[in-house]
């Protein structure tokens, strides 16, 4: 292995965007930098559930209409 290609592995410190702190190790920044989140798991529709998220049926709507007729056949009831 070719020696001093890697980056420094060190601890930082992340801060939620509810203000809750915690350390862990990483590439970023430098030795006790914080790193302070715009978007996590918490404030994120796609884990809160909030208004943007998205509607299944209406996706798959969309893909119908979006492929009605590509070569397959409906079936006739």
């Amino acid at each position: 292995m070719k020696k001093d290609i890697h980056p420094e592995y060190h601890f930082i410190n992340i801060e939620m965007t509810d203000g809750t702190k915690y350390q862990t190790r990483s590439t970023w920044g430098a030795e006790g930098d914080t790193m302070r989140l715009d978007v996590d798991s918490k404030s994120h529709p796609v884990w809160t559930g909030g208004g943007t998220r998205v509607i299944e049926k209406g996706q798959m709507k969309k893909f119908q209409d979006k492929y009605a007729g590509f070569g397959l056949a409906e079936e006739d009831a």
